[in-house]
């Protein structure tokens, strides 16, 4: 074919139509490829965050913005579970998919036990051994999804093992701050010590660091698909914040100010009965500061529109402790970290789908941390293998409007926490919740429909559903060949019942000499505020 052009004029008309078509089917094809490409995914996972310690979930006191946008986005589960009162076990079940009486760890790696733990502390019962290493022989999630072509991350605290038992060992191809400690040692500033993180300058935030360092990955390997988990290591302790943080929520504290007391009684240990920590509330602020560095990180690389976000907590909020330290309050939940009731257990849990339709913003159906495997993998078009035995069910259908079937979640945890939690087995079905103590064999029920702060033990009036819910728990703990606790020989009843008295109403007094401190204008915690003095933040 040929062409005669009648004029210079014509010739450019004719270049700049087919440049504009050249230029648009590009973009048509760039957008397809989008369009067709695998989600990205993001998991973050906070340390030690109560179910109502952000906006979203309910707190006055608490601000985070960057949080509550995210679950404006995506779909906040009001019924959303960890699979464990304490850490270890919980970030195993997230991994492996699997309650903590099918793979293990049922404690945090570096309890005591058995006997070691009751010439210690004269329990009732000596708790059992556990594992403390993910087996080697479980596909982590991190696995499938490197065995199906996306590249792997992990950043921050891990807390499940050594030795073999490391990110870079369990399908992370890149480890990034994640040993075998439980907290930040040598605090939230710089100078800190992680042989996996070193840090670029003295006050260089921990928390905001990790998600830089996520969003360079992701800067890195924007062109293929990606699975980034980032487990802060806050808000663990030690609580720390700068002093222009502190002093916002001080003020916030003072204001709030009622004649409620600041401390109740709990069964063995005094528990905090407001939130107004001024220091856990910076460190609250911090985290979500650090969420928004990443999620407009996100944004300026357009992959957010192609990454599915997961946010949750590995265990409920940190109420009391044996060590005397107070953090939240879970407001209307009775308990937090290391108990057995709802504050122990119950958690923030959202997940962002773009481009999904029908979604509902927020789903009451219960969920549970062993859940989210199977759903992230579905949402991936990935199917899991099928040597990998899953207790969590794929949440996709709820997620796109449908419903699902009543199940039972289960919780194993035969220990003792630190915070005053009981060793307990535990079987929610629809809204009941059945928890079983193994200190003397005696059972709660609640209904957790009428009753969310576990206040009325209504076993008597309701024993046909106790007995089916026990058989069930029964079953399933005989299945999972679960350890169990045994009778300490040496156990003296009258010297724990003086420790106990004593140790509330000391502890009481020392914990509200520790609030007034905290809360004073003139508080220092050290000469430079945790090294924020030095920091850029």
């Amino acid at each position: 074919m040929n062409f005669f052009f009648e004029s210079k004029f014509e010739l450019i008309i004719c270049l700049f139509l087919a440049t504009t078509l050249f230029v648009g089917c590009q973009k048509i094809d760039k957008s397809s490829d989008i369009k067709n490409k695998k989600p990205n995914v993001i998991f973050i996972l906070a340390d030690d965050l109560g179910a109502h310690d952000l906006g979203f979930m309910g707190s006055k006191f608490y601000e985070t913005p960057n949080l509550d946008a995210l679950a404006k986005q995506g779909t906040i589960f009001t019924q959303g579970y960890a699979a464990a009162q304490v850490c270890s076990p919980s970030r195993a079940s997230i991994l492996l998919g699997k309650f903590t009486a099918n793979h293990g760890i049922t404690d945090w790696i570096g309890a005591d036990y058995g006997k070691s733990w009751s010439d210690k502390f004269n329990s009732k019962i000596m708790p059992p051994n556990y594992k403390r290493t993910l087996p080697k022989e479980d596909i982590t999630i991190a696995e499938a999804f490197k065995n199906n072509g996306y590249k792997t991350l992990f950043a921050g605290k891990w807390h499940l093992g050594k030795g073999e038992s490391t990110p870079e060992n369990h399908g992370f191809e890149v480890n990034i701050g994640g040993w075998e400690v439980g907290n930040p040692k040598g605090g939230y500033y710089a100078p800190w010590e992680n042989p996996k993180l070193a840090y670029k300058y003295l006050g260089e935030n921990l928390t905001k660091r990790l998600a830089e360092e996520t969003g360079g990955f992701i800067e890195q390997h924007k062109d293929q698909p990606f699975f980034a988990f980032l487990s802060f290591y806050a808000v663990h302790t030690p609580l720390q914040t700068t002093e222009k943080k502190w002093k916002k929520y001080r003020e916030k504290a003072i204001a709030n100010q009622t004649d409620e007391p600041n401390f109740i009684s709990e069964r063995i240990l005094p528990v905090a009965n407001k939130q107004e920590n001024p220091i856990y509330a910076g460190l609250v602020a911090s985290m979500d500061d650090a969420v928004g560095v990443l999620m407009r990180k996100l944004k300026a690389l357009n992959l957010d529109k192609n990454t599915i976000i997961v946010f949750t907590s590995d265990n409920g909020g940190l109420v009391s402790s044996r060590y005397g330290a107070f953090a939240t309050n879970n407001l209307q939940l009775r308990g937090g970290k290391g108990y057995q009731w709802e504050g122990g257990i119950r958690e923030p849990y959202v997940i962002k789908v773009p481009n999904l339709k029908n979604k509902p913003n927020t789903i009451d159906y219960p969920v549970s941390g062993v859940d989210f495997y199977p759903t992230l993998l579905d949402l991936a078009g990935i199917s899991p293998d099928k040597t990998q035995k899953i207790d969590g069910i794929s949440l996709k259908p709820i997620l796109k409007g449908k419903n699902l079937a009543t199940r039972s979640l289960f919780w194993h945890y035969p220990h003792y926490g630190n915070q005053g939690g009981e060793p307990v087995s535990i079987i929610r079905k629809g809204n009941w919740k059945l928890i079983h103590y193994w200190e003397n064999n005696v059972d709660e029920l609640y209904n957790l429909l009428v009753d969310i702060g576990e206040k009325n033990n209504v076993i008597t009036q309701n024993e046909v559903i106790a007995v089916s819910l026990r058989k069930e728990l029964d079953t399933f703990l005989a299945d999972s060949k679960a350890e169990f606790p045994e009778i300490n020989p040496n156990f003296d009843a009258k010297k724990s019942e003086k420790t106990i008295a004593t140790r509330k109403q000391k502890m009481i007094k020392n914990l509200e000499k520790r609030r007034l401190q905290i809360l004073d204008e003139n508080f220092k915690p050290n000469k430079d505020w945790y090294n924020s003095a030095l920091t850029k933040d």
